[in-house]
C-alpha cells in the first residue's frame, strides 16, 4: 500500500503578526518530522512572511500583501485590488489539500479556509476568546484550549489533538550565510566590537500601552554604557522618531540599527549579542528563537500567554492590580496612568540585564541550541 504520507498536501494558515508567526514554526518542523515527504505550504501575509520564506520544513509561502490590498482601496483603486485578491485566491485553490490548519482562529484566516480547497479544515473549536466564530469555517474542530496556555503551546496542542504528539521546540529560522554577513557588516559599520558583549534594545510596540517611557531608556543606556556594556537600538523605519527622542543627546555613543535590517537580519543581529531587552512586540519573540536571553518589560499584557519562549529569559512586570487588562489604552481609575509599565524601574532593567550577561558568560563555549 502506498504510504499517505508520500502524497499528504497540508496547508498552514498563519496570517501575522511577528510573534504569532514565530510561535507557529515549531508546529512547521513538527509537521515535517511527522510527514518527512509531505507537501507543506503556509499562508502569510506580507509583513511577516521573510521569517517562513527560504524554510527548510516548506516547501511553498503563499504571501498575502494585505497592506498593499488595503492602500488600494483607500486610494479607489478597485480594479488592482481585485487583481491583487484574485492572484492569491488562484494560488491557493491550485492545490486541493489534504489538510489545512487554522493557527489563525480570526475572521480574517477564515476567509481564506473558507476559499480554498480541502479534505480537512482543522482548529480550535468554539470557546477560544477572541475566535470571531472562525470554527464555523472548519470540518474538524478540536476542544479548545484555555489562553492562559502560552500561543506556541497551543500550537503544539493543536497538532497533538491530530495525532502528531511531536512537542519538541525547534525554530529552524531560515537565516541564510547572507543575512549573518549583513548584520556583521551593518554592526562593525556603527561601531560594534564583536569580541566585546553588546545589548539590543528593542524598544517600541504597536499598543501605546506596552511602551515605557522615553526617558527611561535613555536612563537604561545609560547604565548599561556604564557597566561596560556597548548598546544597539533596533526597530523599524516607523520606529525612528520615537528611538530619537529616546537616543537624545547620547549621540554615538549608542548604536543604531532601527529601519535597517529585514527580520532574519535582525535576527541574526540578536544572535550575536549577549543580552536584548525588549517590550511586548514581535522583535522579542525574534530573539527568543534565537536563544538569546531577554529581558522582556510587560505591561498590559500576559507573560504566560505570549512572553519570550524557553529558559533563560527574565519578564519584568509591577504586578499592580489591573495588570493585565490587554488594553490599548489605559483606563485605570484607582492607580496613575501607565503604572503597570512606569513602575518597572531602571535599575531593575539594569540588573537583569547584567545577570543575564554574567549567566551567559558561565555558559560560554556551549552552542545555543
Amino acid at each position: 500500500m502506498r504510504d499517505p504520507a508520500a502524497t499528504m498536501k497540508i496547508l498552514i494558515v498563519k496570517l501575522s503578526a511577528i510573534g504569532d508567526v514565530i510561535h507557529t514554526l515549531p508546529a512547521l518542523t513538527a509537521l515535517r518530522r511527522h510527514y518527512p515527504e509531505a507537501r507543506i505550504d503556509w499562508l502569510v501575509e506580507d509583513t511577516a512572511a521573510d521569517l517562513i520564506q527560504g524554510h527548510a520544513a516548506l516547501n511553498r509561502a503563499l504571501v498575502w500583501r494585505r497592506r498593499e490590498f488595503v492602500k488600494l482601496l483607500k486610494a479607489g483603486r478597485l480594479t488592482s485590488a481585485e487583481r491583487l485578491f484574485l492572484s492569491l485566491l488562484l494560488q491557493l485553490r491550485d492545490t486541493r489539500y489534504d489538510l489545512i490548519l487554522d493557527f489563525q482562529a480570526l475572521l480574517k484566516s477564515s476567509l481564506w479556509i473558507f476559499l480554498a480547497r480541502a479534505r480537512c479544515k482543522a482548529g480550535f473549536g468554539p470557546g477560544m476568546e477572541h475566535s470571531e466564530k472562525s470554527h464555523l469555517f472548519l470540518n474538524e474542530r478540536i476542544p479548545a484550549v484555555s489562553m492562559e496556555v502560552h500561543a506556541l503551546d497551543r500550537g503544539l496542542t493543536l497538532l497533538q489533538a491530530l495525532g502528531i504528539p511531536d512537542m519538541q521546540v525547534l525554530y529552524d529560522l531560515p537565516i541564510g550565510g547572507n543575512d549573518a554577513a549583513a548584520a556583521q557588516q551593518l554592526l562593525l559599520e556603527n561601531g560594534v566590537q564583536l569580541d566585546l558583549p553588546f545589548v539590543a534594545i528593542n524598544p517600541v510596540a504597536k499598543w501605546p500601552t506596552k511602551l515605557w517611557a522615553a526617558e527611561r531608556f535613555r536612563e537604561l543606556a545609560e547604565g548599561l554604557l556604564r557597566k561596560g556594556f556597548q548598546v544597539v537600538f533596533t526597530g523599524s523605519k516607523e520606529d525612528r522618531p520615537h528611538i530619537d527622542e529616546m537616543v537624545g543627546t547620547l549621540g554615538s555613543s549608542v548604536m543604531r540599527l532601527d529601519g535597517r535590517t529585514t527580520l532574519k537580519v535582525l535576527a541574526a543581529v540578536y544572535g550575536s549579542a549577549s543580552v536584548v531587552v525588549s517590550t511586548d512586540t514581535g522583535p522579542m519573540h525574534l530573539a527568543a528563537a534565537v536563544r538569546t536571553p531577554v529581558v522582556a518589560l510587560f505591561g498590559p499584557t500576559a507573560p504566560w500567554r505570549t512572553g519570550p519562549y524557553g529558559e533563560g529569559h527574565v519578564v519584568l512586570r509591577a504586578e499592580v492590580s489591573c495588570s493585565p487588562c490587554f488594553g490599548r489604552s489605559c483606563k485605570t481609575t484607582e492607580l496613575e496612568p501607565m503604572a503597570c509599565m512606569n513602575r518597572i524601574t531602571v535599575e531593575q532593567v539594569v540588573d537583569a540585564v547584567t545577570r543575564l550577561e554574567t549567566e551567559e558568560k558561565s555558559r560560554a563555549g556551549q552552542p545555543k541550541q
